[in-house]
């Protein structure tokens, strides 16, 4: 759920372009399920209610990855990291900035979909 909201509400792509790619890489992958979670995520599916609900990838992770064993196991380059989560702004050498700012891309999302409500 937080990859289908970072992709869809924060870098507004298309939700069939996560849906297809995850359904590609999913040894039990359901077409059925596959697509109705994207559409959910996306606000645009049969319960489409949650458009309202853009994830926080940071804030999801400290809520679900307190510790950052899961981080940690799949970012080799924050293994030694205080932070993983890096909310204090304490990046390993070399490590990219974030594409977006969440904050932002948040808005943005917002307002493009108060824009397809009000019509």
């Amino acid at each position: 759920m937080i990859t289908a909201s970072f992709l869809v509400k924060d870098l507004h792509l298309p939700w069939q372009w996560g849906a297809q790619w995850s359904l590609e890489q999913l040894v039990d992958g359901d077409m059925a399920n596959n697509q109705h979670g994207w559409q959910w995520c996306a606000g645009s599916g049969t319960d489409a209610a949650p458009y309202f609900r853009v994830f926080n990838p940071t804030t999801q992770g400290e809520k679900f990855d307190h510790s950052g064993d899961y981080v940690r196991r799949w970012v080799p380059e924050l293994v030694g990291a205080d932070d993983v989560h890096l909310r204090k702004g304490q990046r390993p050498p070399d490590y990219p900035e974030p594409i977006v700012d969440h904050g932002r891309e948040r808005q943005e999302a917002l307002r493009r979909y108060q824009g397809i409500a009000g019509n």
